[in-house]
């Protein structure tokens, strides 16, 4: 089923980065013209003689300026009012403009060109950062989008606000309203029957519950499901047979059941056809839709199971209304994203289409429903999983990210860093199915050097960046602290910060501090109280950054305000004075916030020459460019020996990385082998992004 707006979809889908660099250009001419606009109207305004309104009330001195100030008023809240919800959400849009720009350092775009430029679309993206990732998508794109947000954050004052100005859509959650069941229950695995004999004895794997002082006929329903104390699946219920045994659908997520009994949750089910009537209608009108299949934010390195709504609605819009919605995976790639000035890499991925001749048996109901929701599931989470670099855990994305710095011979662009960072992690995988978890003791070895490197810096509190720059010290300074000093000019960089520190002290100290150590202590109380309420989060961190949003949100403004209060009550000055010094406080705060970052990046640089005036700290970090040498030239020639292995991950240039993934995950049968680096104690991560071109 191609219909002319899916053929539409795909022409208008610009594919090249050439495009995207046009769009680039435009949006800055786009600027440009603004910027003109501007000085010219207030040209007009600062001279009488080409003033256009001043002029007509001379010509026709029976009009009086207030009609013209009424008119204008008028015609003013006519425009609002008809076009309320558009300049809404391009207001909220500018707001989170100017709020990425205070709370990351950077946010770089990647793939805008698979973005098609009219119709339907449906955005499926990670959950790393709870609100901010909702944001950081809408700011990045050019198209209206509208999300399905939890009834839980809609309900929230600020953030509910905010998702109704975006227009988004409010969705029941059966986790937010999680209730204690009585008792624990035993869970035995009943494993499916194939019907061979043609008996029609064909039934599909099943779980039974036995129960221990439970209330399965008072307190569950069929269609609700049980999650286990720290099991985040939860298993739905198909039939309740007495108090104490109920039989479970099977969670292909759940593959280990526990071995003794265990309290669980009852998660009531939720009838979502109202929503998904609405999300259906948006995509009609050629709308498009944002949706986080993994149900709730989290802070883990790779992706938890999706959930089947997002195959539901891409299914239902083929039936209902002829369309095969391009699915768009987003990757949200965070450095230090629960930190202020953090770094965001956004990636969107070329599109995923359903195969119209799975329709049939999406109509069919059933297994056969089941079957092609599901494949198209696994597609989506491959897609997905190609637009981010995904691990097994923090310490292997240490060790990716710091592999990737050493093997990249020159700076370049973050488009290239985060294709070479795919590359890295996708061969980790790929080498630990090879090796069927058990590396080579080469492998073994380079890894634990890497890690003992990275230790290295992290124990000096000195970047991978700096360590190039360490070996310019001669021989002599060694043990000569007052040379160490004129070398590396440490007095120039002690006066640098000192200037930038007295400029940013004023405002940063009255203007941002107080906020800023608020916000901190009040985003660590609220991290604890979602890891205590959480069955997936690791260290909560991912809702740091949002509640720090939102309290700076309610907080700057009304610091701003209780200064204008104090000017206004204990100073002399006149009303414009007044007014100005007012209006200035969110310029004297962004000043504060761009001259502390570069004084702390002048701390940063300064510690690596104040750490030399120490004898012993000295000799270590002199080692540290040798061994950073040896290191890139043992993990160039490991990549050089095992990359043809790896095919296209070590020979093409552009990677159609939902391919990667689906091949991967096709190469083993059962869940793959993912030891840590912590259990494999070391391990090189050999890949690189069109690995030639980066030698």
């Amino acid at each position: 089923v191609e219909t002319r707006a899916n053929i539409l979809c795909k022409t208008l889908s610009i594919m090249s980065d050439d495009t995207t660099i046009n769009n680039r250009l435009m949006s800055e001419l786009d600027f440009a013209r603004t910027q003109l606009a501007i000085f010219f109207v207030v040209l007009l305004l600062a001279v009488d003689a080409i003033n256009p309104v001043k002029i007509f009330l001379y010509v026709f001195p029976q009009v009086a300026p207030w009609h013209i100030a009424v008119l204008c008023v008028g015609l003013m809240l006519y425009v609002f009012i008809s076009e309320m919800k558009d300049l809404l959400y391009f207001a909220v849009k500018m707001f989170f403009h100017s709020i990425l720009s205070i709370f990351f350092k950077s946010v770089e775009v990647v793939g805008l060109g698979n973005i098609p430029a009219y119709g339907p679309v449906i955005f499926t993206s990670n959950h790393a950062n709870q609100f901010v990732d909702g944001v950081s998508i809408m700011a990045t794109i050019s198209r209206k989008i509208s999300y399905l947000v939890a009834d839980k954050s809609w309900n929230r004052r600020i953030i509910g606000d905010l998702a109704w100005a975006m227009g988004a859509v409010p969705v029941k959650r059966a986790q937010d309203s999680a209730r204690k069941g009585t008792g624990t229950v035993h869970l035995v695995r009943k494993e499916a029957k194939s019907d061979e004999a043609g008996s029609g004895d064909d039934s599909a794997a099943t779980i039974i519950a036995t129960g221990d002082g439970t209330k399965f006929t008072d307190e569950i329903k069929p269609k609700d499901k049980i999650r286990l104390s720290n099991v985040s699946a939860g298993l739905k219920v198909l039939q309740i047979l007495s108090d104490t045994s109920v039989v479970l659908e099977d969670n292909a997520d759940l593959t280990d059941l526990p071995t003794a009994s265990a309290t669980f949750d009852i998660l009531v089910h939720i009838d979502q056809k109202l929503v998904y009537a609405k999300v259906l209608d948006r995509l009609a009108s050629g709308g498009t839709i944002g949706i986080f299949p993994e149900g709730g934010s989290h802070d883990r390195t790779d992706l938890l199971p999706l959930k089947v709504g997002v195959s539901l609605i891409a299914y239902s819009a083929l039936e209902k209304d002829g369309i095969n919605i391009p699915i768009i995976p987003v990757g949200l790639n965070y450095f230090r994203g629960h930190r202020f000035r953090g770094r965001l890499i956004v990636e969107y991925g070329r599109p995923t289409y359903i195969d119209p001749s799975t329709l049939s048996a999406f109509n069919a109901g059933g297994a056969e429903k089941h079957r092609v929701c599901n494949e198209l599931l696994d597609r989506i989470a491959d897609a997905m999983r190609g637009v981010i670099v995904s691990t097994p855990d923090y310490e292997t994305l240490l060790l990716i990210h710091t592999a990737r710095r050493l093997f990249q011979s020159k700076e370049t662009t973050a488009s290239k860093k985060q294709d070479l960072s795919k590359r890295f992690a996708e061969a980790y995988k790929r080498l630990l199915l090879m090796t069927q978890g058990s590396p080579p003791k080469e492998w073994l070895q380079l890894q634990e050097h890497i890690l003992a490197y990275s230790r290295e810096l992290s124990d000096l509190g000195i970047k991978d960046y700096q360590v190039p720059g360490l070996d310019r010290q001669h021989k002599e300074l060694e043990y000569d602290g007052d040379a160490v000093i004129r070398e590396t000019r440490l007095t120039y960089h002690i006066f640098h910060l000192v200037f930038v520190l007295l400029v940013a002290a004023v405002p940063a100290v009255t203007l941002n501090l107080p906020v800023g150590l608020v916000a901190r202590l009040w985003a660590n109380r609220r991290r604890k109280k979602a890891l205590a309420a959480s069955k997936v989060k690791i260290h909560a961190r991912d809702v740091m950054l949002s509640e720090k949003i939102v309290l700076c949100i309610v907080l700057v403004p009304s610091l701003w305000c209780f200064y204008g209060l104090a000017m206004y009550f204990l100073t002399d000055m006149d009303g414009p004075t007044l007014a100005l010094a007012i209006m200035s406080l969110p310029l004297f705060s962004y000043i504060g916030v761009v001259t502390a970052e570069a004084g702390v990046v002048d701390l940063k640089d300064i510690k690596p020459y104040v750490i030399r005036l120490f004898p012993s700290a000295r000799r270590r970090m002199s080692a540290l460019p040798e061994t950073r040498r040896q290191l890139q030239a043992g993990l160039r020639s490991f990549v050089k020996e095992i990359g043809p292995k790896l095919g296209e991950i070590y020979y093409k240039k552009d990677i159609d990385w939902e391919q990667i993934q689906a091949d991967t995950r096709k190469l083993s049968q059962t869940p793959p082998v993912h030891p840590s680096p912590a259990r494999l104690s070391g391990e090189d991560d050999g890949a690189g992004g069109d690995l030639k071109k980066y030698l």
